[in-house]
C-alpha cells in the first residue's frame, strides 16, 4: 500500500491535454446517461456493473469458480451487447449525428427539405382555397410570437402543415412558425400592420404577415382563402401571385443563401 501511494504521488502534473481528456470523457458519459435514461438499457447497465463488481470481488477473495465463469462470459458480452442494444446504438449514433457541430454541415440540406415541404403545402392549400400563414424565422428570434401559440416542436412536413390549416382543425386560426427547421408552434398571434396605403383586397392574414415582418427579418408565406393566391411578406412588403417555382426560388434566396435580395415593390391601394 505505501508503494502504491508513493507511485500515485509521483505522477506528473496535470496539463491542459489531461483536462481536455477528462472533459471529453465526462461529456461522453453525461450524454450516454441522458440517452439511456428511462429505457431498458438502464437495467442492463446496472446488471453489467454488478457483473464487473463480482469479477473484481472474485479476484480479491479468491473465488476461482466465479472468476472463471465471469471471465468466460465476458468473451461474449460484446456480441450480446450489439444484439441486445442494436436499436439503442442506432439511436445513439443518430443523436450524436444531430449535435450542433455536425448539424452545421447538414443545414443546407435540411433547409432545402423544409422549403420543399412549405412549397408543397402552400400549393396544396392554394388549390383548395384554404387560408394559411407560414412564418420562417431567420436571424431575429420569434420567441414572443411562438409563446403566444400552441407549442409543437415537430418535423416540417406538408401533411402536417395542410392538416393544421384545415378549416375544421382547432389550430387553423393564426400562424405556424418554423424555427431551425422545425415547426415550433401553431395558432400563433401576429401583430397587424397599420400601413394606411395597403390595398383593401388584403385581408387579416396578409396584414398580420406584413405587421410581423415590419418588426423583424422573418419571411411569411400567405395563402389567400378568397383568391387562392400565394404571397410572401418580407420587411413590411408583400409579393403576391407567386407560383410554386417562384415561391421555391424566393425562399431559397431568403432562407438558404441568407443574402440580401432586391426589395420587392410595396403594394399600393
Amino acid at each position: 500500500m505505501p508503494d502504491y501511494l508513493a507511485n500515485l504521488l509521483r505522477r506528473p502534473p496535470v496539463g491542459w491535454w489531461d483536462l481536455l481528456d477528462i472533459a471529453l470523457v465526462s461529456v461522453l458519459i453525461y450524454e450516454f446517461l441522458k440517452l439511456i435514461r428511462g429505457t431498458r438499457a438502464v437495467q442492463m447497465a446496472v446488471g453489467s456493473m454488478l457483473v464487473i463488481g463480482l469479477f473484481y470481488v472474485s479476484q480479491l477473495a479468491p473465488l476461482q469458480t466465479l472468476n472463471w465463469l465471469i471471465r468466460n462470459m465476458l468473451v461474449y458480452v460484446g456480441f450480446a451487447a450489439i444484439v441486445i442494444f442494436q436499436s439503442d446504438i442506432r439511436r445513439a449514433l443518430a443523436h450524436f449525428g444531430q449535435a450542433p457541430f455536425f448539424r452545421y454541415f447538414n443545414r443546407q440540406e435540411a433547409a432545402d427539405e423544409t422549403i420543399e415541404e412549405v412549397v408543397v403545402a402552400a400549393s396544396t392549400l392554394a388549390g383548395r382555397r384554404q387560408g394559411a400563414i407560414i412564418v420562417i424565422e431567420r436571424e431575429i428570434g420569434l420567441r414572443n410570437y411562438i409563446e403566444s401559440g400552441i407549442p409543437l416542436d415537430a418535423q416540417v412536413t406538408y401533411d402536417l402543415l395542410v392538416s393544421i390549416f384545415q378549416p375544421t382543425a382547432p389550430l387553423h386560426d393564426g400562424a405556424v412558425i418554423i424555427q431551425e427547421g422545425r415547426i415550433a408552434a401553431a395558432s400563433c398571434f401576429l401583430p397587424l400592420t397599420v400601413q394606411p396605403a395597403l390595398s383593401r383586397e388584403l385581408g387579416t392574414r396578409h396584414r398580420a404577415a406584413i405587421g410581423l415582418t415590419e418588426e423583424n427579418d422573418a419571411v411569411a408565406v400567405i395563402v389567400s382563402e378568397e383568391s387562392g393566391l400565394i404571397s410572401i411578406a418580407l420587411d413590411g412588403t408583400i409579393e403576391r401571385g407567386l407560383g410554386p417555382a417562384d415561391l421555391r426560388s424566393r425562399l431559397k434566396d431568403l432562407v438558404v443563401q441568407r443574402r440580401t435580395t432586391a426589395t420587392p415593390a410595396r403594394v399600393r391601394a
